[in-house]
């Protein structure tokens, strides 16, 4: 009974501490939120592509909202932002110790659970993680709601707009980053998956305008010239 007693008391005073932290992080744990799910100011590349996803789905009668909804979350707010928020190294110059990695999974779990179309019922033995920001998670899914709601009404970004958008972002980091490690990298990809590559270049009306199977096939040749030749 004394153990038992005692763990109940540090339990509550954990918690305590929990929410006292909590309180002094919310603001900025809210400002987040605002400035990623900021629709208003969408980067084309994100409009465009869930137009694509978009018109993907319409091109198969089976798929619903949700699920269009799961490819627009795992493409950017789980692929881009959770991976960040794991790794602020990746971008700033800095070291993550452990204390700081711990609140930054708090964030991060609560940023993917209101991602989700799913409600979880909470109780007493529920992670401290959900509980913490149980009141503030139906907030959160509204701001994701509204979010991809406002990127589906921004004014669609043809394929001109978009080569330019790309050429000036291009253009922007010419001296940061590196074009040829690029080129490998997209060569790598397509050289893996190139069958399914051409032969969906071969269904496409647009690629076949533009006669994309046979610009891969012969930067294939080219490159594969290149690696054997003595």
């Amino acid at each position: 009974m004394k153990d038992k007693s005692m763990t109940k008391a540090i339990t509550e005073l954990y918690l305590m501490r929990l929410l006292s932290v909590k309180g002094t992080l919310q603001q900025f744990v809210d400002d987040f939120f605002r400035s990623v799910l900021c629709s208003f100011v969408g980067p084309p590349a994100v409009k465009y592509f869930f137009d694509f996803l978009d018109e993907q789905a319409q091109k198969h009668d089976n798929v619903d909202d949700q699920t269009i909804d799961i490819w627009k979350t795992s493409s950017l707010p789980l692929r881009f932002w959770v991976n960040i928020l794991r790794n602020p190294h990746f971008i700033f110059d800095i070291h993550v110790n452990e204390v700081v990695d711990a609140s930054l999974f708090v964030i991060v779990q609560t940023f993917m659970d209101a991602c989700t179309k799913s409600e979880r019922k909470l109780s007493r033995d529920s992670p401290n993680h959900k509980l913490l920001y149980a009141k503030e998670i139906s907030t959160y899914k509204k701001m994701v709601e509204d979010y991809y709601k406002g990127i589906r009404e921004m004014v669609p970004v043809s394929n001109q707009h978009m080569n330019t958008h790309l050429a000036k972002v291009s253009r922007s980091h010419t001296d940061k980053l590196s074009t040829q490690v690029a080129l490998h990298q997209l060569y790598q990809y397509a050289n893996k998956y190139y069958d399914v590559i051409i032969t969906s270049f071969d269904e496409d009306p647009a690629a076949q305008n533009k006669q994309l199977a046979l610009r891969l096939q012969q930067i294939v040749a080219v490159l594969e010239n290149k690696v054997t030749d003595p």
